[in-house]
C-alpha cells in the first residue's frame, strides 16, 4: 500500500463514526442500527446483542421484540447474519450456491426428491410452527436418512436440504425456540407474505448493492477486503464494485471510498475525549474488514497473548481471540465474561481510569442481568473460555 497522509488515528475514528461507535444512536430501533452499521453475525453467540447495545443502548428485550415482530431476522446471507433487508440477504445467499445439495447429489439424492419433500414440509407447516422432529414426523418417509456416508458429510438426512432450500426461497423462516439470538435451536414457520414475492433482484445487482452498502458501513476499504467479506472471486468482486465510482483514499492507495464520504473524511474531527465501547469479537467493526492490525497502535501489535500452549502476538492472529475494547476506533484491550464471578475480565493496553471502568461496568451489568453470559459463538462455553480468562488475568497482572 502506498503511504497515506490520513493518519491512523483519523482513519480509525472515521471507521468508528461510520459504525455508530462515537455518537450514541439514541432511540434508534434495531433495524435502523443494522442498516447503519451492517448486518450482525450471530452464530449462536451474543454478537447481535452487543452490537445493538454498544451503539444504541438497546436492551435484550427490545432486540427480542424486534425479532418477534420480524423487524430484524437471523437468516442465510453473505456471512450468515442478523439482517433487516430480507430480499437482498436471501438473494445473496442463493447466489452463493447450495453446497449441501451438491454433496447430497453424490449420495444418491435427486432434485425431484428434495422438491417433493419441500412440498410436504410446506403442508406440515400450514398448521403452525414446528420443530425439526415434529416436521420429520409429519412428512414421514419423504425425509430419509443418508446413513453413515451422509453423516461423514454433515448430512444425516434429507430434511435439512429441504429446510435450507425453503429458507432461501423465502417460503419459511426459522424461529429461535427461546426467542433469543444467542442460541441455535429453532422452530420453522411459513413466511407470509414471502419476502421474495415480486423481487426481481439479479445476483449481479445484489452484489453491487452489497458493495455499495459495504463501503457505507466501513469505507474506506480495499477491494480485497470486500472480496473476503462477500465471498466473491476477484473478477466477480471487481464487477460488483465497478458501478460504484469509488475513488482512492489517497493517490496510489488501494483503500477505496465514495466521493461523498471522502469529502466528509477530509472535514472530520475526531472527539478529543475517549469514547469507550465494548463489542464482540465478531462485531461488524472488526469483521467487515478482518484487519484488526490497523486498529492497533504500533506498541500493541507485538503483545504476546498466552491463549494456548504457545504464545502469539496480537498482530499475528487472523482474528480476535476475545471480545474487543475500543476507544475512537483504536483497539485498546480485550475482554471476556466470567459467569463464575459474574464479572468482565479484561486486559487494557492503556492506563485504567474511572471512565474506562464505568464503561466496563455498564456492559458487565448488561451481560449479567439481561444476557446471563457472553458467548462468542454456539460452542463457546464457560469451561472452554477459562484458558482465555486466565490468560487475560495473567496479562493484566491480576
Amino acid at each position: 500500500m502506498a503511504r497515506e497522509s490520513t493518519s491512523p488515528q483519523i482513519l480509525r475514528a472515521w471507521w468508528a463514526h461510520k459504525q455508530g461507535l462515537l455518537e450514541p444512536l439514541a432511540n434508534a430501533p434495531p433495524a435502523a442500527v443494522l442498516a447503519r452499521v451492517g448486518w450482525a453475525r450471530s452464530v449462536g453467540g451474543v454478537g447481535p446483542y452487543l452490537t445493538l447495545h454498544a451503539r444504541a443502548g438497546l436492551s435484550r428485550q427490545a432486540v427480542d421484540a424486534a425479532v418477534a415482530a420480524v423487524e430484524i431476522h437471523e437468516l442465510p446471507s453473505a456471512r450468515s447474519c442478523t439482517a433487516s433487508d430480507y430480499p437482498l440477504a436471501l438473494t445473496l445467499a442463493a447466489a452463493g450456491g447450495d453446497s449441501e445439495m451438491k454433496a447430497a447429489l453424490k449420495l444418491g439424492v435427486t432434485e425431484k426428491e428434495v422438491d417433493t419433500l419441500c412440498d410436504a414440509v410446506l403442508r406440515a407447516l400450514k398448521s403452525g410452527p414446528a420443530g425439526p422432529d415434529e416436521i420429520r414426523s409429519a412428512v414421514g418417509p419423504k425425509a430419509r436418512s443418508l446413513g453413515l456416508e451422509g453423516q461423514k458429510k454433515g448430512l444425516s438426512s434429507t430434511l435439512p436440504l429441504a429446510l435450507g432450500r425453503l429458507q432461501l426461497s423465502g417460503h419459511i423462516r426459522r424461529l429461535p425456540t427461546s426467542g433469543r439470538l444467542d442460541q441455535q435451536r429453532y422452530r420453522y414457520a411459513l413466511w407470509e407474505p414471502n419476502p421474495l414475492k415480486g423481487c426481481k433482484l439479479s445476483a449481479d445487482t445484489a452484489y453491487s448493492t452489497l458493495a455499495r452498502l459495504y463501503f457505507q458501513w466501513i469505507g474506506p476499504a480495499t477491494a480485497a477486503e470486500f472480496q473476503c467479506f462477500s465471498g466473491l472471486g476477484a473478477a466477480a468482486a471487481a464487477r460488483a464494485l465497478a458501478p460504484l465510482g469509488l475513488v482512492p483514499l489517497e493517490p496510489g492507495s488501494d483503500r477505496l471510498i465514495s466521493s461523498q464520504d471522502l469529502d466528509g473524511l477530509r472535514s472530520f474531527k475526531p472527539p478529543k475525549q475517549p469514547v469507550y465501547r465494548l463489542v464482540s469479537s465478531l462485531d461488524s467493526f472488526v469483521l467487515l474488514r478482518r484487519d484488526h492490525r490497523s486498529l492497533l497502535d504500533p506498541e500493541d501489535r507485538d503483545r504476546i497473548l498466552q491463549l494456548g500452549r504457545d504464545g502469539a502476538s496480537l498482530a499475528a492472529l487472523a482474528d480476535l481471540p476475545c471480545h474487543a475494547l475500543l476507544d475512537r476506533g483504536r483497539l485498546i484491550g480485550l475482554w471476556e465474561y466470567d459467569p463464575a464471578s459474574e464479572s468482565i475480565v479484561y486486559l487494557s493496553f492503556i492506563q485504567r481510569n474511572s471512565h474506562l471502568d464505568a464503561a466496563v461496568k455498564n456492559t458487565e451489568e448488561y451481560v449479567r442481568t439481561q444476557l446471563g453470559d457472553a458467548r462468542s459463538f454456539s460452542l463457546d462455553s464457560p469451561k472452554s473460555r477459562q484458558p482465555r480468562i486466565a490468560a487475560l488475568r495473567q496479562a493484566a497482572g491480576q
